[in-house]
Parts: C-alpha cells; structure tokens; sequence
C-alpha cells in the first residue's frame, strides 16, 4: 500500500510505500543472515521505512517552488550564503554523503530570501543522487528561476561509501562546483566568489 506522508518544511504531498520498504528491510536482514523476528530487530523494517520517507522526501516536491518569492531589488553584486549543511544519499551503495554547499549569483534586478536558497539546498538533497548532479541540479535552479546574470554552487561533502567501506579513506572530501553565466565568463567575478566561499 502507498502511504501518503507530508513533507515536515512544506506541507507538500508525497508519496512512499511504507510497507513494501518494511517487507525489502525483512529480506536484507534475511539475506545477510540475521533473525528480523528477534528483539533488537523487529521495529527496524519500520524505522528504515520512516528514514527512507524522510531521506527521499525531495523525489516528490519541487525545490525551484521556494526561488518564486522575490523582491525587486537594484542589486547587482554577489550575493553569497556560505556553509549551508546537508546530507544526501549515494545511489551507488545508498550510504550517505554529507557536507556543506556555497551558494552564490548575481541578481538581475531582483533577489530571493536569504533562507529560500538553502531550502533548495536542503530539498534537491533529499533525494538518491551523485555530489555532481546535485551541485548542477542546484545552479541550475537557481539560474532558471531568478533568472541571475551569473550563479555559482560549490558542494564539499564526505562520502561513507569511501570512508567506511572499500578504500575506507575518513576525511578525505569531495568538491565540485558549477558555474553559470557571468560567473563562468568573467574570470575576475568567479575569482571574487572563490576568495568569499573560501575566506575564513
């Protein structure tokens, strides 16, 4: 049965199959050899279900939603919100991967909220992805829906897919970046929001 939850920040519907995830949970911990009916274990199908609900919740909503609200505003300097913290899921080995994102652009005669970039953030998240897709997915927003002269994303997250299983490297980080329009043009304007996501 398909379970209708709400996303906690909006309200929007979204729609997870509670119940089959608890069924798949049961058969992995058949599978590697454990007891699902023993004491510790009998709630987990449930729990999984639940983090999974949460963990994907952004499958099922549209982020770019939050860049609708703006102001006009005669701005046309950077703009930048450094260390936005997230967490998402590899959909290599569904393990997470969590870091922090830099979100810069250059309005064109109108500005979002301050809070609104990292609901997009936190939102295209929340889904199974790579850091790659992730980082274009949000500049991308962020161009379309504000319509900015330039826009710059920089992710830098730690991936347990390589730091508690196969080359088992903790603390070693991923950094990708996508830049669009003036910013990818200009090299002294990309130089500028470099020197800030990295200023400390």
């Amino acid at each position: 049965m398909t379970e209708m939850t709400s996303n906690d920040s909006s309200g929007v519907p979204r729609a997870v199959d509670k119940e089959r995830i608890e069924r798949a949970v049961r058969e992995i911990l058949s599978a590697v050899g454990e007891n699902p009916d023993r004491d510790g274990l009998l709630e987990t199908p449930s729990r999984v279900a639940r983090m999974y609900a949460e963990m994907f919740g952004g499958l099922h909503v549209e982020p770019g939603r939050h860049l609708h609200k703006v102001f006009e505003e005669q701005y046309d300097e950077m703009v930048l919100v450094r260390d936005i913290t997230f967490h998402s899921m590899c959909e290599h080995h569904l393990l997470p991967f969590i870091g922090k994102a830099h979100v810069g652009y250059i309005p064109r005669g109108r500005v979002t909220g301050l809070s609104k970039l990292a609901r997009v953030v936190d939102e295209v998240s929340r889904r199974p992805q790579v850091q790659e897709r992730m980082t274009h997915t949000v500049a991308d927003l962020i161009e379309s829906e504000l319509e900015a002269k330039g826009v710059i994303v920089v992710l830098e997250a730690e991936h347990t897919c390589m730091t508690i299983r196969g080359v088992r490297k903790p603390g070693a980080l991923t950094i990708t970046s996508a830049v669009r329009g003036l910013l990818k043009k200009d090299p002294s304007s990309r130089a500028e929001a470099m020197a800030l996501i990295n200023k400390k």
